[in-house]
């Protein structure tokens, strides 16, 4: 008989990510059989799965819908299900499913704003997180300081973090003048605040930090501040490839399910950032020039390393000084 990990099927199944499952697992929140489970117990199709209490049914691979969405996050948004002060989190603000979770890939920041993938897909979204699938993450940073070539060098070549060694794969100067300068970096894996914390290693300060890409999904038009839109098939096909899993169809919505989240976009209107923004930043996306739906970004001169694909990118600069402090540069495409 074919067992697999037990964390791996609750994950497929949708109710977690398959670190949420083995956090559940190690806290004694799941039995199967009635015995309390333990991290590295392998189940089969007859065994039966309980989750703080409540019996499950579990899915095979074939049964497993694959939906992907993107959601455009605002900053002051929490990357987690229910806080206990209230605040608003990113799963407010994602449509409603039946006998499925939302699972995020990966996480942002309270202050930190842009793309973040959820998937109904447990297996996808573990390696699309994994570290060891090397999977582009890029993000339009702005930093209050004058970088210097050999500091930016630094962040490329790499520094050593209270967490282990970290880098940037690419780094690309967008505009700005001043003190305020935008950049275009990219990381192949998400640990807390890194991106942050590679700046502040050469005494520099992020003042706004935007994802715009994950893999081969930019941010774009579908999805203002706020606001979600469900990726294509050929878009979560291509999710699929990256992260060497088998390709799948995604469901189409039923009737009922096209009306519920209908009402949902109706309800969760865009939003703009908690709090008045500093200097009248504006918090709206990336412009035109960087709404590609998938592909890698063509890349430009670059001020430290460059990207897996090697190809060339131009600058996009910003037409004025106001739009230099304030709006995320683009990449020309």
């Amino acid at each position: 008989m074919t067992t697999e990990k037990l964390q791996k099927v609750l994950a497929r199944s949708g109710f977690g990510s398959r670190r949420e499952m083995e956090g559940a697992i190690s806290q004694g929140r799941v039995s199967v059989n009635g015995k309390t489970a333990q991290l590295g117990d392998r189940i089969g199709p007859s065994d039966q799965v309980s989750l703080d209490s409540r019996p499950v049914t579990l899915k095979t691979m074939d049964e497993t819908p694959r939906r992907v969405i993107m959601y455009n996050k605002p900053e002051g948004e929490l990357c987690t299900r229910r806080d206990p002060e209230g605040r608003r989190t990113v799963f407010d603000r994602l449509p409603r499913l039946k006998g499925e979770r939302w699972i995020a890939v990966g996480r942002l920041d309270i202050n930190t704003s842009g793309l973040l993938l959820f998937t109904t897909d447990g297996e996808l979204a573990n390696k699309l997180m994994h570290p060891s699938m090397q999977v582009e993450r890029e993000y339009a940073v702005r930093v209050m300081g004058n970088a210097t070539q050999a500091q930016v060098q630094a962040m490329v070549e790499g520094v050593m973090l209270e967490d282990g060694p970290a880098n940037f794969t690419d780094v690309q100067e967008f505009g700005g003048e001043g003190i305020n300068t935008w950049f275009h970096v990219v990381i192949l894996e998400g640990r807390n605040r890194e991106v942050r914390r590679l700046w502040e290693s050469q005494g520099l300060t992020v003042s706004r930090l935007k994802r715009v890409r994950y893999g081969n999904i930019f941010l774009d038009k579908r999805a203002k501040a706020g606001e979600w839109t469900e990726l294509t098939q050929e878009e979560v096909d291509e999710l699929s490839n990256l992260a060497g899993i088998e390709a799948k169809r995604v469901p189409e919505l039923t009737p009922d399910e096209k009306n519920r989240w209908s009402r949902d976009k109706d309800k969760r209107r865009p939003v703009r950032g908690v709090g008045p923004s500093k200097r009248g930043e504006s918090r709206g996306g990336p412009s035109k020039g960087s709404e590609s739906r998938g592909g890698s970004s063509k890349r430009g001169e670059s001020r430290g390393g460059s990207s897996k694909s090697g190809e060339s990118r131009g600058n996009g600069r910003p037409s004025s000084k106001s739009s230099a402090r304030n709006a995320p540069p683009s990449r020309k495409r």
